[in-house]
């Protein structure tokens, strides 16, 4: 073959996955609205869940919109950040400017089907937000199951060129089964363990219905069974108990909400906290409640988990 001539070949062969990439890109969200671009989007700005699914994945943001620092987010504790932008540090509110200059051209959220909103807060991601006119907003929906957003993010991850098959996810995965299982055989060999979800506000004591959280529902699977509310879970995620009555349910285990620092101080302050029998027990444990978007967080969590399940006096609630 002629020098030039291979040289040539060569050169077009070169630039072959540049126009591999230019191929259309679509997908449909949680919403039911698909989006179609003409080629797979790269500069992704994304809100502090749907980061923290994607990173683990291999799809780094070029910005993220935060409900806080990142150094009090819990979805975003122990990830690189390294060379990400926020574009966001408080819920519901985004620095437009510097969104701009990062020149996104999709923006990923998670719809919350009860709500009917996505993530981030309306002003943010909402219709008619300004972000919409510099990018498309999409995303998984909220199911009732951490383990099955982890997939549909696996899924939006696949189609953003991620290579599932890397080592570090195959580990964290294994992490996470390990987990579960562990899990699973220590609520399983208490079976009349009851536990409940809480939220220490000053009003009164929020009292969280298993249905309306994902974690929940998948520690329900596993073997934990969650005591019944008065909460239609079709009208909202809690129901308020004055803490005058805050031993209107006796659980075996208590979990609180652990996406504030100082919630279970607060708790603790109330002076019929330790009306609860759990609480007066010491039978207390952590929710990561809303915040879990990967193996090798749910692993982590699953493990504390574990512990209070295996210390807990199964029959609490129901001795004299």
């Amino acid at each position: 073959m002629h020098a030039a001539l291979k040289t040539t070949l060569l050169a077009a062969f070169a630039i072959l996955p540049a126009f591999a990439q230019a191929e259309p890109w679509t997908y449909t969200d949680g919403a039911g609205e698909t989006i179609t671009l003409e080629q797979v989007p790269t500069r992704i700005i994304a809100t502090e869940d749907a980061a923290a699914a994607l990173i683990p994945l291999g799809i780094r943001p070029v910005g993220i919109i935060g409900n806080s620092l990142p150094e009090d987010s819990k979805a975003l504790q122990g990830l690189d950040l390294a060379g990400i932008e926020m574009v966001g540090v408080t819920h519901n509110e985004i620095d437009l400017e510097k969104a701009a200059i990062l020149q996104p051209d999709l923006v990923i959220a998670e719809y919350w089907p009860l709500d009917k909103e996505w993530g981030g807060g309306a002003a943010v991601t909402g219709p008619g937000s300004p972000l919409r006119e510099l990018a498309p907003v999409t995303g998984p929906a909220q199911l009732d199951s951490v383990v099955g957003l982890i997939e549909e993010y696996e899924a939006l991850a696949a189609s953003l060129g991620a290579d599932l098959s890397a080592p570090a996810i195959a580990e964290a995965k294994a992490e996470f089964e390990r987990a579960r299982d562990a899990f699973s055989a220590a609520a399983q060999a208490k079976p009349n363990l009851t536990a409940l979800a809480v939220w220490a506000g000053n009003d009164g004591l929020w009292v969280a219905a298993p249905e309306g959280a994902a974690e929940l529902m998948d520690l329900q699977r596993w073997g934990l069974d969650f005591l019944k509310t008065d909460l239609n879970p079709d009208s909202g995620y809690w129901e308020t108990v004055s803490w005058e009555r805050s031993d209107k349910y006796q659980p075996d285990i208590i979990l609180i909400d652990n996406r504030v620092a100082t919630n279970r101080a607060n708790a603790e302050a109330k002076p019929t906290w330790t009306a609860i029998k759990a609480a007066a027990d010491g039978s207390v444990g952590e929710w990561p409640a809303y915040w879990l978007r990967n193996y090798r967080a749910y692993a982590g969590e699953l493990d504390k988990l574990t512990a209070v399940v295996e210390a807990a006096d199964e029959n609490l609630t129901s001795e004299q």
